[in-house]
């Protein structure tokens, strides 16, 4: 059993290095490095979850700046007149602000859409049914050439979450609620790791 011990444990390293030699990382399509400073401007979105907007913002800014090798010049609240810009869907003069102002190449512009609550259920019999009841959002992400105003890159995405849900089988009840917020920053955080997938290296098996 002694003399066994190290001839298992080589195969074990032997089978997990061919397992790993299966995969190769492939870089992301999405490559800002040349572009060497980039400026996001604050998501627009209803004035009522302008929070879950600057997360969302947050959050993506800081998958480019895992991912990217590239300095993030964010627009903030000094800078009013460049995101009443963008909130106004004016790309080109926001660009061009920008590239004048800041010296930045390119910027970051994207809306947040959430909707409220939805309920959503079935009922078969008095003793059959269920009812559930959901937050659903919207993510869209461009990215514009101060030089020409352009869209460069666009990604975009939908999802949604269960806040509660009501149910009956066989005359048992069953429920199951969660808080609000807990559910908008799911979506929230589930859209931005669908919309910056390009900005992130994977790994294909070969």
């Amino acid at each position: 059993m002694q003399v066994g011990r190290p001839l298992s444990l080589g195969l074990v390293i032997l089978v997990l290095s061919g397992c790993a030699a299966k995969y190769t990382q492939v870089p992301a399509r999405l490559d800002l490095e040349p572009y060497g400073r980039i400026a996001i401007v604050t998501l627009s979105d209803d004035p009522a979850r302008s929070g879950l907007a600057r997360i969302a913002t947050e959050q993506f800014t800081e998958q480019v700046l895992r991912n990217q090798g590239v300095e993030v010049f964010e627009l903030g609240p000094r800078d009013s007149a460049l995101i009443q810009l963008a909130s106004r869907g004016d790309v080109s003069a926001l660009a061009d602000s920008l590239a004048r102002s800041h010296d930045v190449p390119a910027v970051f512009v994207g809306q947040l859409s959430v909707g409220g609550t939805k309920a959503r259920g079935r009922l078969s019999s008095p003793t059959d049914l269920a009812v559930k009841a959901e937050v659903q959002a919207q993510l869209s992400m461009k990215l514009i050439s101060a030089r020409t105003g352009g869209t460069m890159w666009r990604s975009s995405a939908e999802t949604k979450s269960t806040v509660g849900q009501v149910s009956m089988a066989g005359g048992l009840p069953s429920v199951v609620a969660r808080s609000t917020d807990d559910a908008y920053g799911e979506v929230v955080q589930e859209l931005v790791n669908q919309v910056s997938r390009d900005l992130r290296p994977t790994w294909v098996r070969q």
